[in-house]
């Protein structure tokens, strides 16, 4: 599916985000009332007298831009030494979500890496169009171009998604990189924490960046390897495999 040349072409990605506040009790009075009304929708709870909108809103608030932040977001490339994938891993995280913003909007314009292809999982629904709200929300312009898709063909858009490719056409379901990765026999991405943690560790753990930019580069590091089994090549070596800023 990818060759060695393609595979070196490709900025691999992952971001994490939260509830844009701790609580729903902190949000102003006319975004308690957007969030209510979202959040009965997704849930189908729009009659239930029951329904707990503050669950709701730390559950769920981190998976829409009108409502979530981004915490962290990580890169990856990989290059090929005597026919071993060597990987280097990058992750920019803060409490301002602003300096995270603008820093990943910098280094996306960069005219060197112009004809490079972001890559990631469900990067075509999540990571890419989070990233550019949350840029236009916090007053980033102008957007990089890779992330302004709009007037682009669909085949114009250089995005590498690779539960799209796993979908071949199927526009039935979603499979996660965690299912993906047991499939292949990929070596686990999680470390303590996961995907449904993150909002807690930021908010009432004393905001641990480090544990979840480590978590995010385990997602970035499990995209690259499903990358190598997808053109059936030999899997990262944990020796080959450079993390920074952590």
């Amino acid at each position: 599916m990818f060759t060695h040349q393609q595979i070196e072409k490709l900025i691999f990605i992952d971001i994490e985000t939260v509830s844009g506040l701790a609580e729903f009790s902190a949000l102003e009075p006319e975004m308690q009332f957007f969030w209510e009304k979202k959040a009965r929708q997704y849930y189908k709870a729009e009659n239930d007298p029951n329904f707990d909108v503050n669950r709701s809103y730390s559950e769920k608030a981190g998976l829409f831009s009108e409502f979530n932040r981004v915490v962290c977001v990580s890169f990856g490339y990989i290059r090929f030494q005597g026919g071993q994938a060597q990987a280097k891993i990058k992750s920019i995280y803060s409490k301002d979500e602003k300096a995270i913003l603008s820093e990943t909007s910098e280094l996306l314009k960069q005219d060197k890496l112009a004809d490079y292809h972001l890559c990631g999982h469900n990067i075509k629904e999540f990571d890419c169009p989070t990233l550019a709200r949350r840029m236009l929300i916090n007053g980033i312009f102008p957007l990089p171009p890779r992330l302004n898709n709009y007037g682009k063909k669909p085949w114009e858009v250089n995005h590498i998604d690779t539960m799209a490719l796993w979908k071949f056409g199927d526009f039935k379901s979603y499979t996660s990189l965690a299912l993906l990765c047991h499939l292949f026999n990929i070596p686990s991405p999680k470390t303590d924490v996961d995907g449904s943690q993150v909002t807690s560790l930021y908010w009432q753990q004393n905001s641990d960046l480090k544990a979840i930019a480590e978590y995010c580069q385990k997602d970035v590091q499990a995209t690259m390897n499903l990358v190598l089994r997808f053109a059936n090549m030999e899997l990262l070596r944990e020796e080959n495999v450079v993390m920074e800023n952590l």
